[in-house]
Order: C-alpha cells, then sequence, then structure tokens
C-alpha cells in the first residue's frame, strides 16, 4: 500500500516560510532539523495540526552542487511568479478562512468567488508560492 505523505514547496528563505505557515495560515511544525554534515542542510516541514500525517517540506532552493547558479536562478525565478507550483488548500468555510487570513496579514490576489467547482480564492507566500483556499461544491 502506498501512502502519501509530503509535498515540497521551493522558498526563498526558510526562516521567512516557516513564519508565515505557522503565523499566519496556522499550521504548525513537523520537523526542523539542521544537518551539519551536509553543509548545515535544513529539513523543514509543517502542515496542519488536524492532519498530522500530511507536511509541505520547505525546502530551501539549492546552490552546487545540486543546482549551478543558472538553474537556481530560473528555479527562483520561476517561484518568486507562483510558477513552480501550487499549494491546494480546502476550508469548510472559504469566506471565513478568508477574512482570518487577512486580518493576520495575507495578502490575496483573488478574493473568494462562486466558481463552477466551489468558491475559490489564492494568494501567495512571501517566496511567490500560488496557493490556492476553496471550498468544493459536490459535482454530480
Amino acid at each position: 500500500m502506498i501512502s502519501f505523505t509530503s509535498t515540497q514547496l521551493w522558498v526563498h528563505d526558510q526562516d521567512a516560510a516557516l513564519d508565515f505557515y505557522t503565523t499566519k495560515i496556522g499550521f504548525v511544525v513537523r520537523s526542523d532539523v539542521t544537518v551539519p554534515e551536509m553543509g548545515n542542510f535544513r529539513w523543514l516541514s509543517v502542515g496542519p495540526a488536524h492532519q498530522p500525517d500530511i507536511s509541505i517540506v520547505l525546502m530551501a532552493i539549492p546552490g552546487e552542487p545540486i543546482m549551478d547558479d543558472a538553474t537556481r536562478a530560473k528555479v527562483e525565478e520561476l517561484t518568486g511568479k507562483g510558477f513552480a507550483g501550487t499549494l491546494f488548500l480546502t476550508s469548510e468555510d472559504v469566506d471565513a478562512d478568508y477574512a482570518t487570513l487577512v486580518e493576520r496579514g495575507v495578502e490575496f490576489i483573488e478574493k473568494p468567488s462562486d466558481q463552477i467547482y466551489g468558491r475559490d480564492s489564492s494568494f501567495r507566500d512571501p517566496s511567490g508560492n500560488h496557493i490556492r483556499l476553496m471550498t468544493a461544491r459536490e459535482m454530480g
């Protein structure tokens, strides 16, 4: 049996990402480990408190020997533009969660609106990653 546990987002600054995902979104830290033997590589993950088996790894964009300078620059640029991946979050009440997140300082790109698939909105994290927050509508 195969299960889903984690996904990864590139982030420009792990500390800024940690603050955003915990303070503003309300996630909890799953792990925050620095490995000196791997050049102080930091494994940082967060997730919803009510889903302890799910995590998002907030991965610093690496340099050499993992990525050359040109590749690293492209990944940084694509992340900053919101094109390195999208995080899809669901909510029982997107309008209430929208109000809470705005109160916490999250700047939305799209306010909640009705779509064929549900009520949907979007915002970005400090690195530019695109995040959608929606309440799904039952589809026949």
